[in-house]
């Protein structure tokens, strides 16, 4: 064991280095506090939630109404109304092929059309016009 020759034994501690190790002791309890650890955890996801929306309005090819109308509308048709959207056509901000299903390039159209329901079993005899959820499924 070798000893430090500029400092004795017998000193007294100091105390300011007391003081500083009390302090980083206390700096890492809060640190590693479970409570702290559990809500960094649960805010992750809207925390990559928050970037991700930034991350689009910042590089979609609309303006920023425009770009933040086109994720509303990705919500479905019912949203798209309440925030006052019409029938969005292809290549407009609002238009996404799960708001059109007869396929016909217009979206969230009101005419009076029955909205697709998943549970009721689709007609595959029309071959010609895509469907959503009219897929065949062949057994093996």
């Amino acid at each position: 064991m070798t000893l430090d020759p500029m400092t004795p034994e017998n000193d007294p501690p100091n105390p300011r280095i007391i003081q500083r190790h009390r302090r980083a002791d206390a700096t890492r309890r809060k640190a590693l506090s479970p409570l702290r650890i559990i809500t960094m955890v649960l805010a992750l996801p809207l925390t990559t939630a928050a970037i991700a929306f930034g991350v689009y309005m910042r590089t979609s090819d609309f303006e920023r109404t425009e770009a933040l109308m086109h994720l509303i509308a990705l919500a479905g048709c019912d949203a798209a109304h309440a925030v006052g959207l019409g029938q969005m056509r292809k290549g407009q901000p609002g238009y996404h092929t799960r708001n059109d299903p007869d396929g016909n390039g217009v979206a969230c159209e009101s005419n009076g059309m029955a909205k697709p329901s998943f549970n009721a079993p689709r007609q595959s005899e029309n071959t010609g016009s895509r469907m959503v959820g009219g897929a065949k499924f062949v057994r093996p």
